[in-house]
């Protein structure tokens, strides 16, 4: 899953890097394309007699086929992950796009009269590049621990976002939005949005499995993924399952992972890791990453991935469950701090001052904060790292103009009719998702070539989890409620609502103890004075040792930069000096 390169100059089109050729289809588009089309039968039922052909036998074809009958509309016709560029030789015109959902990565570059396209962004860095970071990415990456695909830490690269298209032709370059996600909830029963959640969700793990032998499953000890593992075991009975975890009691899913593939009859495969495979997994995932990702995660979906390369060629993941059907628990948060919107204005505000004068840590001053603070002032996805006051402490080159909300801003906008919790969802899902969930998952299945698949990201599924009304995902006690009605009596009873874990790290306890260590001498060695304050982040490490405040995931965010600094930007400089 290396992806492509592609470039169109002087009315050529080029085929550059990463796969073997570009398909050439009816001798008139050129195609290449990375992915996976489901509904290929029914896309193209009725429209392949007059191009005089037998019919399509790849997803090239396919997509060729419905650009040759519907030109842009094709997307609109399309179910699965895909990114693809195709130049139709008739009309001397480049058409890319991608999926709804950004399951797969698209990269574009505008290069004097040259456009490329690729879908691995490493393709397209040139020196130049590396010595031209944004500042307001990395501002960026500091709050939401990646950088949203609005932005770019290279200026020159663009990121294609999910559900858009590339048109260009001799004159010009259009840009357009072919599909947009968003909510509409309606009024039914719970049994019969049970029913059809169950259904849908059948139906797509059949088309993702579909007649694969070499197929495996991450499957941890939650309903997401044993749901798809149930699913799934319907039409492959062999189908393998890979999980990880770690020795420190809480963080570690294994046990209930055994229990669970033990009951759905199928094979568990799993690994423990330790401080020292964790700290020397954490060099080597950086050192491929062309972009920021600080998801505390990646590191054990790496070695879930490298345990499953092992053994089978396509992995099956539950990714997306969450942000379609409200299973995060800061979902449940309109329920904690409804009791301020009885409050009068101007108590609210005396709360409000009264949060921030409060000192850090203490109990209370951070709900006194949230429920006095309106939503589109302070949520900007599943993970807030810093504030704007902690970035002014640590950030050379910090400016007051960049904020989060310039991400979140026009996201609020469009979801201004939804309630809380709605709102959430849809910023998660535009740009958690993509810029963080899939991101990483994508990076993870290029290290070690493996076909991830997202069952819960099919556009059916999400046609039927639009509907949802809040108060069917979000109950007083649980989340994704209707979802976990649809799967009883397939999942095992005890998964059915047990608490999320999704791949806990014990960083909280290894950066005071195991890996403090290794974290002084990553700043301390570190060359980046230009860009952050080492003496600062020294201080939040100590203050974090010592047990005073939890600064985990602060620290470790701010250690990613410093890894991903050394590999892409320190050593990129001492190779090409090293040429010359």
């Amino acid at each position: 899953m290396s992806g492509f390169l592609c470039h169109i100059q002087n009315n050529e089109f080029n085929f550059m890097r990463g796969l073997p050729e570009a398909t050439l289809v009816f001798d008139r588009y050129q195609i290449i394309f990375v992915g996976e089309i489901y509904n290929k039968a029914e896309s193209l039922k009725g429209r392949t007699s007059s191009l005089n052909h037998t019919g399509p036998r790849s997803n090239e074809e396919v997509i060729a086929t419905l650009y040759h009958h519907f030109k842009e509309k094709a997307l609109l016709h399309l179910r699965g992950m895909f990114a693809f560029a195709l130049y139709d030789k008739s009309e001397n015109t480049l058409f890319a796009g991608r999926d709804p959902f950004g399951i797969m990565p698209l990269f574009y570059k505008e290069k004097e009269h040259t456009l490329l396209l690729a879908t691995n962004k490493s393709f397209l860095i040139g020196q130049e590049d590396r010595h031209s970071l944004s500042q307001t990415a990395i501002q960026h990456y500091f709050s939401f621990q990646y950088v949203p695909e609005a932005f770019s830490l290279h200026p020159t690269i663009k990121t294609v976002a999910p559900g858009h298209y590339l048109k260009k032709t001799s004159s010009e370059l259009m840009y357009k939005q072919y599909v947009n996600l968003s909510f509409q909830p309606v009024q039914k029963s719970v049994q019969s949005f049970t029913q059809a959640t169950r259904q849908v969700l059948e139906h797509s793990v059949r088309k993702h499995v579909r007649n694969e032998q070499s197929i495996g499953a991450f499957l941890s000890g939650g309903i997401d993924s044993t749901s798809i593992v149930a699913l799934a075991k319907r039409y492959n009975p062999k189908i393998k399952t890979f999980t990880v975890g770690f020795e420190r009691e809480g963080y570690s899913e294994i046990e209930y992972a055994e229990e669970t593939a033990h009951a759905l009859g199928v094979t568990n495969i799993h690994k423990v890791i330790t401080p020292k495979l964790f700290s020397e997994r954490v060099s080597h995932f950086i050192q491929h990453c062309p972009d920021l990702i600080a998801d505390p995660a990646a590191i054990p979906l790496s070695f879930a991935a490298e345990e499953a390369q092992k053994h089978v060629d396509i992995v099956l993941t539950g990714e997306g469950a969450d942000e379609l059907f409200g299973g995060y628990s800061l979902y449940r948060e309109p329920y904690a701090l409804r009791l301020f919107r009885y409050l009068p204005a101007s108590i609210n505000k005396i709360l409000n001052r009264l949060s921030q004068s409060l000192p850090t840590g203490m109990k209370g001053k951070d709900f006194l904060w949230r429920g006095t603070t309106p939503l589109h002032e302070r949520y900007i996805g599943n993970a807030k790292i810093f504030t704007e006051e902690e970035k002014r402490q640590f950030m050379k080159q910090y400016t007051e103009e960049v904020s989060f909300t310039d991400v979140t801003k026009s996201l609020f906008e469009r979801a201004s009719k939804y309630d809380d919790s709605l709102k959430m969802q849809y910023i998660d899902l535009h740009t958690w998702l993509s810029g963080d969930i899939l991101a990483t998952a994508n990076h993870v299945a290029s290290i070690y070539s493996l076909q991830l698949r997202f069952p819960f990201l099919d556009y059916d599924v999400f046609r039927l989890a639009r509907q949802l009304p809040t108060e069917v995902k979000l109950t007083k006690g649980t989340t994704k409620y209707v979802f976990r009605k649809a799967m009883e009596g397939i999942v095992p009873s005890p998964v059915l609502f047990r608490k999320k874990l999704g791949f806990p790290v014990p960083l909280k306890h290894w950066l005071r103890d195991e890996l403090y260590d290794w974290a002084k001498t990553t700043i301390v060695d570190s060359r980046v004075d230009d860009i952050i304050d080492r003496q600062a982040v020294l201080h939040l490490l100590d203050t974090h040792a010592i047990g005073k405040h939890d600064y985990s995931r602060k620290v470790w965010t701010i250690l990613i930069f410093l890894i991903w600094h050394k590999w892409q930007i320190e050593k990129s400089n001492e190779q090409a000096f090293q040429l010359v």
